[in-house]
């Protein structure tokens, strides 16, 4: 799989196995094209990546059409959604999308089935303390109920956190319930003292980068 290569400011050109899909895509997925598995705490067996995350899969940035790809259905395994039209969609995606450099939906797409099967919300927060610097908060981490059992849980979580490091977040923050804690740990977060259910990796002596 190549990297995307941005066309314009709202479109992108994503490639896999020689075919070319244009797409909006929220973020430039090409931010994930380098993060490396092996800086996290999480364990893969058998071994994946970004950029080989299983047989017909693919990790990217959400894209407005991804609408027609199952995203909200997949969110409804999580949580309840409502009933949202293409033009509510399509709004707050503009919306999401206006506001650079806060919002990165990061999915796990069944390329042969045009299907997002998993994903997970990294929300970068702006702050005024640490020098104006950022937290990271991890939201909304999903995988289709068809496709547990393939690492696709810890894979996105991972994916998330090293982008909250890569730009420059000094902890990333999450809430789970008790039954989530023992996963969570293996990835890395540490629950806070006095609320075991809010955990967080703290980022020692990262610089931050340029914001898409």
């Amino acid at each position: 799989m190549s990297a995307p290569v941005v066309v314009n400011a709202l479109t992108s050109l994503i490639q896999v196995n020689g075919n070319e899909d244009l797409m909006t895509e929220l973020f430039p997925s090409h931010l994930l094209s380098d993060l490396d598995l092996s800086q996290t705490a999480a364990t893969f067996s058998p071994p994946l990546t970004v950029s080989s995350p299983g047989e017909g899969l693919r990790v990217r940035s959400l894209c407005l059409e991804d609408y027609d790809r199952g995203f909200l259905e997949l969110l409804g395994q999580l949580t309840s959604v409502g009933d949202i039209s293409r033009e509510e969609w399509e709004l707050r995606f503009q919306e999401m999308k206006k506001c650079q450099g806060t919002y990165y939906v990061v999915v796990i797409e069944d390329v042969a089935l045009n299907r997002v099967i998993g994903a997970a919300t990294l929300v970068a927060e702006k702050k005024f303390i640490h020098s104006c610097g950022l937290v990271g908060r991890l939201e909304d981490v999903v995988v289709s109920s068809v496709y547990r059992g393939r690492q696709l849980g810890k894979l996105v979580v991972a994916v998330s956190s090293l982008l909250a490091t890569k730009l420059g977040c000094y902890k990333i923050t999450l809430n789970c319930n008790d039954q989530m804690i023992k996963f969570y740990n293996s990835l890395g977060y540490r629950s806070e003292d006095g609320n075991a259910n809010y955990m967080c990796i703290r980022v020692q002596g990262k610089q931050r980068e340029p914001q898409a």
